[in-house]
């Protein structure tokens, strides 16, 4: 099967997060079982990657550029879902997955060039979908927590089928030193607010704030410029090996201020028992699980500082808490081979039913 996978926003190596993630490695898993995977995605045109990309697509007078940066075909283009129709030409899918920036434009674009559609919901932002998912007449449904299918059943009355971000726990697991309580991704959204609240509470405390959106240069100047006087708080730049940052990661800080539609850091911290200390917004709380600590985003400051002192401070603690995060990790929600084949067995059924209606 030949497998499409379409957003509009960025893909790596111009903009990575936990969507990209998550479809890289059903990009693999696909490869992997002999099937076909590819991607239409923004062309974001920074750098040096996005320089050559621009010079491509003017010099070739084509309305996108393709790469194989990834492992496999990245279409790219300014407006990806006018680019629709070139990257079914150029990668001939079987069916299309189709996720967050500008899903309905995109899912109408694809089902117009006579492509089979799956929609895998992956945040609760339905301003970004760009029109109403009822408009995509006969896709069929993905979220990845029961709190982003609840929500978009209740907006949208459509049925999805919970499948929570694939991850490679190889990827992830790592032994670690445990020096620094980590915040992955310091956004107002992810909590840096909070965090930097957290972090004065606690000099004693070495905090890592880990840039995971590419931070522009004032946003970066402002971040540094907020947590300069406090000394026990270090901002690193965005990797490509998350093992370097739980590595040395003893405790995940996961203070988002928005509805999470599930929480990808936590999954992969618990993958090499590190406990999260996080905050009640969506579908967080169900990927923390009993592998940390769940809190009001509004408790009080003295709330999220006892619960970060208690797993620094207390080893015991720190192991049962610990073993439950790494217990979590392995339940059978998360294993990457049934959820492939959960995965799978809905893009067949887009295929076939697409088949009987054209019959």
């Amino acid at each position: 099967m030949k497998v499409l996978f379409a957003s509009g926003n960025g893909y790596p190596p111009e903009f990575g997060g936990g969507v990209q993630s998550s479809t890289h490695h059903l990009a693999e898993q696909l490869i992997e079982h002999g099937h076909e995977a590819g991607v239409l995605a923004a062309l974001f045109g920074d750098g040096m990657f996005g320089l050559k990309a621009r010079a491509k697509m003017k010099l070739l007078r084509q309305p996108a550029v393709v790469d194989s940066h990834p492992g496999y075909p990245v279409v790219r283009s300014w407006f990806p879902w006018e680019a629709a129709g070139f990257a079914v030409k150029k990668l001939r899918p079987d069916v299309a997955v189709v996720q967050c920036h500008k899903s309905v434009p995109l899912g109408k674009a694809l089902q117009a060039a006579g492509v089979p559609l799956v929609v895998y919901l992956r945040n609760v932002e339905f301003h970004e979908l760009g029109g109403d998912l009822r408009e995509l007449r006969s896709a069929l449904y993905i979220a990845n927590s029961e709190f982003t299918a609840r929500t978009y059943g209740r907006e949208f009355g459509i049925e999805a089928t919970v499948i929570p971000p694939t991850i490679n726990p190889t990827q992830y697991s790592t032994p670690t030193t445990g020096q620094f309580v980590t915040l992955i991704n310091p956004y107002e959204e992810k909590g840096f607010e909070l965090a930097v609240r957290i972090a004065e509470a606690c000099p004693e405390i070495p905090f890592l704030f880990v840039e995971s959106w590419k931070l522009e240069d004032d946003h970066r100047a402002r971040i540094e410029k907020i947590i300069a006087p406090l000394g026990n708080v270090t901002l690193e730049n965005r990797t490509n090996d998350m093992k370097t940052v739980y590595g040395r990661t003893r405790i995940l800080l996961a203070p988002s201020k928005w509805e999470e539609a599930w929480g990808r850091v936590a999954s992969e911290a618990h993958c090499s028992g590190i406990p999260v200390v996080g905050s009640r917004r969506g579908g967080l709380p169900e990927a923390i699980g009993p592998g940390g600590v769940v809190l009001d985003y509004d408790a009080p400051l003295a709330d999220w500082v006892a619960a970060v002192r208690l797993l620094w401070n207390d080893n015991k603690e720190y192991e049962r808490v610990s073993n439950l995060a790494r217990g979590f990790a392995a339940r059978q929600e998360l294993d990457p081979d049934r959820q492939f084949v959960t995965f799978f067995s809905i893009l067949d059924r887009a295929v076939q039913q697409r088949a009987l209606q054209a019959a």
